[in-house]
């Protein structure tokens, strides 16, 4: 029963989304009552998309092993949040959850839009639904997973044990599929301002929003994955430049370059059509990563096996970037520049050098994940692009992308004079070489480690520097509180925007010295034996069993001591599964400010009496994570409505364009 209503469902949104988006393009051209059915076809494909996700929810939640997914995945022994999760642990559930994810942004986009942009929106939900016809129908078909199953089994085998060994699958997935999904959104609205042959000040203001929004989800996802390796894999990192992993940070990048661009547009009227072209880079790159992670075609902890599904996306990210480059082309001369480049040390001109260091590096990533796929399909011959390759080429521009943080909030819009470039630009090296010393005085002598924090340092000063501004002004005239009050009701916009460049540098910091300042060790310890690493002491005590529904661990007890006296117990564990064969490492971690401590598993014996060890200190990895929660602090600040927007009338019709009003405060990263 269960199995034929999902796939009613998933039918009906399929005609919703290819009505909707038929009307949309008809009111487009036409006019009239159709935009009206348009958003309510919208609404239509959203509610069904939402009802067979929760429906499949049900099924998972009722072990109903019916529906063929349900007896892919399902397993009466999981914990219940095993089984919530479980509806994105595998390809035909993943894709379910995508539509579902699409529903709400359409369903959003209709709702935050109605009365705006009268002219635009018609366009909007005829390509946002297009390619909601496109999902549906994947979901109809090749992944379809509502199949009955003709002989039910009694009980399934779960899910991918990687998949439940640890809480985080809770939040990751959904984060990194909200960010990926929600690059649709930002595309349709790209797509709309080409066929319309303009982009007005109102309609950029929405295509930065729905910029942001994934942007930072995505942001969220990326870091929450490395947490997750991290947490679970046992081999000491966070990243590995992973085919999958690389799939995930290409989108971010564009869309990266693709918010810095719309700021440029907003202040000067210039880049208008490179905008839009970053805009829908990215959503191509979304569907290329979606490509990678579900046709099988890597070896991945993060991929599925193959499926039928892989020509299928291949077919749809092929026709979208036809699309994309026809109405690039046909269309792109209608969008006039309004102003241009005046100065080659204003601050537009360093934001346009920061999104070709994007772009390049963007391009060596993309060449070094598909060039094995390449030389596969052409030479039939296996070989890998690794660390070393992404470490020589991506670090450097990542390096001078961190260092134009800096230099492009220093300098002025519009024309500077040399003088005073040289004034804003001088003062923050003090910070540069400061970060530098501090640096060396711990004992971070690595060559890249020592760039990176030249570079952090003097974006730091910066951006210090600009957050306190509006402060330093007010205080003369009023208190230190109205004062710091002010920064979250007057220029949100510009506050959260350097609150994001904030959580950039320290992410960047960390990530630079935990990859220089590393120190590992492999041992056997026989039980009340010790080994050192660094300042540490780690005696193994012994073992434990614990069992659950749904496995049986082996806990290792180590004491770790400094100096002497006792720090704390850390207890890494071998997990295995009742349904698999292979057992599952989870490692044990204890973070301070400093430095993680990070004890992984190799081996225990039957007994107990020997434990195979795999030990790490990682310098400042918790920073990481702090940096990541930064982040989405300023991205929540700048996506925050300000009470005058929230207040102001909605406009029926786009108007003409108009000149920003000008804020001399403006920069940030959104």
């Amino acid at each position: 029963m269960i199995s034929l209503v999902g796939r009613g469902l998933i039918l009906a949104a399929l005609v919703a989304a290819a009505s909707g988006s038929v009307l949309g393009f008809t009111a487009a051209r036409r006019g009239g009552a159709a935009l009206a059915w348009t958003r309510r076809l919208a609404y239509l494909f959203s509610g069904l998309m939402v009802a067979a996700n929760l429906l499949m929810e049900a099924a998972l939640l009722g072990h109903d092993f019916s529906v063929g997914y349900v007896a892919q995945v399902g397993s009466r022994a999981s914990p219940l949040w095993v089984t919530v999760v479980s509806l994105w642990s595998s390809l035909e559930g993943s894709i379910l959850f995508w539509g579902f994810i699409l529903g709400l942004y359409t369903a959003g986009t209709v709702y935050f839009t109605r009365r705006r942009h009268e002219e635009i929106m018609p366009w909007v939900l005829g390509v946002l639904l297009a390619c909601g016809v496109f999902f549906a129908f994947l979901i109809a078909g090749p992944a379809n997973p509502f199949l009955p199953v003709a002989n039910p089994p009694m009980d399934g085998p779960g899910p991918n044990p990687l998949l439940q060994n640890h809480i985080l699958m809770v939040i990751h997935p959904p984060m990194l599929y909200l960010g990926y999904v929600g690059m649709t959104v930002p595309f349709a609205f790209a797509a709309a301002a080409l066929f319309a042959g303009r982009l007005g000040p109102e309609l950029l203001k929405s295509l930065r929003m729905a910029l942001l929004i994934p942007w930072t989800f995505l942001s969220i996802g990326i870091v929450l994955g490395g947490w997750w390796a991290y947490e679970v894999l046992g081999w000491g990192g966070y990243w590995a430049w992973d085919p999958v992993e690389n799939a995930s940070l290409l989108p971010w990048l564009t869309a990266t370059a693709a918010i810095h661009s719309v700021m440029v547009v907003e202040r000067r009227k210039i880049l208008k059509g490179w905008t839009l072209t970053l805009v829908l880079a990215t959503f191509l790159l979304t569907i290329l990563g979606t490509f990678m992670t579900r046709s099988g075609i890597f070896n991945s902890v993060h991929s599925f096996t193959q499926s039928d599904i892989g020509p299928t996306f291949l077919a749809f990210l092929a026709l979208s970037l036809i699309v994309s480059v026809v109405l690039l082309a046909a269309r792109i001369g209608l969008l006039e520049a309004e102003g241009r480049l005046e100065d080659p040390k204003s601050r537009e001109s360093t934001f346009l050098v920061n999104n070709l260091l994007f772009v390049m590096l963007t391009f060596t990533v993309l060449l070094g994940t598909v060039f094995p796929l390449v030389v596969e399909a052409v030479k039939k011959v296996q070989i890998s692009v690794g660390e070393p390759y992404f470490n020589r080429m991506a670090v450097p521009l990542g390096v001078a992308v961190l260092f134009l943080m800096g230099i492009g909030p220093a300098l002025p819009w519009g024309r500077v004079s040399r003088e005073k470039a040289l004034r804003s630009l001088l003062p923050p090296l003090a910070g540069a070489l400061g970060l530098v010393a501090i640096g060396m005085a711990l004992g971070g002598r690595a060559g890249w480690l020592s760039v990176t924090l030249f570079c952090a340092g003097y974006t730091l000063w910066v951006t210090v520097d600009a957050l306190s501004l509006p402060v330093r002004q007010r205080l003369g005239r009023d208190s230190f509180g109205n004062a710091v009050g002010s920064l979250f009701t007057q220029g949100r916009r510009r506050f959260g925007g350097y609150v994001i460049h904030l959580g950039v540098v320290a992410i960047l910091i960390a990530v630079a010295a935990s990859s220089t300042g590393k120190v590992t060790t492999e041992t056997t310890l026989r039980r009340g034996g010790s080994t050192t690493l660094g300042p540490y002491t780690l005696t193994y005590l012994g073992t434990e069993t614990e069992t659950d529904s749904h496995r049986r661990s082996t806990i290792a007890h180590v004491q770790v001591s400094r100096d002497g006296k006792v720090v704390t117990s850390l207890d890494p564990r071998m997990n295995h599964y009742f349904t698999q064969r292979e057992p599952v490492g989870t490692p044990a971690v204890h973070s301070t400010l400093a430095q993680d401590l990070y004890l992984s598993v190799m081996s225990i014996d039957e007994g107990g009496e020997l434990l195979g060890l795999r030990a790490f200190i990682n310098p400042m990895v918790i920073w990481i994570w702090i940096g990541t929660a930064i982040l989405a602090f300023g991205a929540l600040l700048s996506a925050w409505p300000s009470r005058r927007s929230a207040m102001a009338p909605a406009r029926s019709r786009e108007p003409a364009p108009a000149a920003a009003e000008p804020d001399p405060l403006a920069g940030g990263i959104a």
